[in-house]
Order: C-alpha cells, then structure tokens, then sequence
C-alpha cells in the first residue's frame, strides 16, 4: 500500500467491484523454503472473504492451510509523462490501482472447491457471450482426475490495504489532461477511473 493516505479508500464497494473486474492476483506467504508467490484466479464470498484455488504441486499449496497470507489485485496502471503538466520542470511518474488482502487462510473441502470451480465457469462464461462451455461437457474421469490436481482455500481477509494512485496531488485540470493521455495510450480504464473518482 501506498504509504500517502491521499491514495487510500475505505469504500468496500469499490474493493469488490476491483475483485470482480479483474479476478485474478497473487497470494503471498512465508514458507520453510523462503516466501513464495502464486498466481491465480479469485472470487469474493461477499461477506469479507476470497476464495482460489492452487495446483497441487505449487510451492505454496502445502505450506498455505492455517497460515497467514497476503493477496493481491492488480488493476489498471500507466505511464504519467511530464509532458502532461503545464509546468513540464518535474519528474515522471506512474498512476494505479492495487488491492492488499491479508488474511488466514484454509484449505477448502472437495466440495467447495467444485463449487468454486463452477462459480469461476459461470461467471467467465457469461462475460464471453455465445453459447457457454459447461462442465457437463469434461467426461466425469477427467474431471475428476483435474480436479484432483488443484487444492481450493478460503481467505478471511482481515486487513483491506487499497492503492488508488490516481495523480490526486494534481490540480482538476491537470489531472484531465492525464486521463485523456491514459486514454490515448491505451489506458482507458485507468481514465475511467480518475473521472469516476476524482477528489
């Protein structure tokens, strides 16, 4: 987390809707081999926990159950050009948003996990459009076989620590000519965002 409280939010709506959006980060954990990191897909439980799921040889899976970690979630991020400010005698910088999550973690029954499994289907398959892929289609052996390759686990999170660095020390005017130059360099999320949450 940004250590400027001007970049912070204590708007749990919008830490939802950053989970929803983006579903996908980075667990974190100290291990006996050193700390590790693992990449993967989430879901918010909507009552203040996260639920993923890991490959079952992944460095963190044996290591996670009971433990406490920290999750990540990134969102849009980009380049602030000097050349953006009317007075052009600074220094670059770059605006994003990042979500912390600490928290315990447990490891998920089998069926929890297959339920977080149809819960990632269902929501990614919608957001597709067409015709949707169903699990009915994966044989009943090799589901099984796959899901027995991956472990779920459930995140209390009991710390909230957002970044929204969104050039906020900048004047209004300043910062529109910021997001229309996130805008024109491929960043429009990152413009949306200024213009929806500006101070």
């Amino acid at each position: 987390m940004h250590p400027n409280p001007l970049f912070r939010s204590e708007d749990r709506g919008l830490f939802e809707a950053l989970i929803d959006q983006i579903g996908f980060g980075m667990v974190f954990a100290g291990t006996p081999d050193g700390p590790r990191v693992a990449h993967t897909p989430l879901v918010s439980t909507g009552d203040g926990a996260i639920q993923f799921h890991l490959s079952r040889g992944n460095a963190l899976t044996k290591w996670l159950d009971g433990e406490t970690a920290l999750f990540t979630v990134n969102g849009p991020d980009a380049y602030v050009s000097p050349r953006w400010y009317a007075d052009r005698a600074t220094v670059p910088t770059w605006d994003y948003v990042a979500l912390e999550m600490e928290g315990r973690v447990r490891r998920m029954e089998r069926e929890g996990l297959e339920a977080l499994l149809h819960t990632f289907i269902e929501k990614h398959e919608t957001r597709l459009g067409g015709e949707k892929w169903s699990a009915d289609e994966t044989p009943a052996a090799m589901w099984d076989k796959l899901l027995g390759g991956i472990v779920g686990f459930e995140m209390e999170v009991q710390a909230w620590r957002p970044t929204f660095k969104l050039s906020q020390k900048q004047p209004a005017e300043v910062r529109e000519t910021i997001a229309e130059g996130h805008e024109a360099n491929g960043a429009p999320a990152l413009a949306a965002l200024m213009r929806s949450l500006a101070p």
